[in-house]
């Protein structure tokens, strides 16, 4: 569902807070939901009714981390289910960590920009092209 809620899960809260303004600077009105690990974000994922729009991942995150948290969603039958778009977008781009996440059928990884400008470029490219796909949960 294309206004179903944006799951942030980010542990830096300036990373956080750049990216909340830039969505709201977008026009961006679906709700945002924080989570600061995967093991969080998967709780949410699992208890609520929601169908999340999309995940914006970190990959370097505390207790879970952004690959684990993919990996337990692709494992997880309900969730995989709701086919959930699940985009990194992260400041580690290691080749290692690209190659798992698209094994894990990633449909995006992004390296954050580090300048304002950057990033909400790299969030309206993401938000456009996600309010255009269709999806198997919002397909008549």
């Amino acid at each position: 569902m294309k206004s179903g809620p944006i799951l942030l899960v980010e542990d830096d809260i300036d990373d956080q807070e750049f990216i909340i303004d830039a969505l709201q600077t977008l026009g961006v009105d679906n709700p945002v939901e924080i989570f600061d690990n995967g093991q969080k974000a998967l709780d949410y994922l699992l208890t609520s009714d929601q169908q999340p729009f999309l995940i914006l991942s970190d990959v370097n995150l505390p207790i879970m981390n952004g690959l684990q948290l993919k990996s337990e969603i692709q494992q997880n039958p309900y969730l995989k289910d709701k086919a959930i778009p699940f985009i990194f977008l992260s400041t580690s781009a290691d080749a290692k960590a690209v190659y798992e996440a698209f094994e894990l059928s990633v449909q995006g990884f992004f390296v954050k920009e580090n300048t304002y400008d950057g990033i909400q470029r790299q969030l309206k490219q993401i938000m456009e092209y996600w309010k255009s796909s269709r999806h198997p949960n919002s397909t008549p």
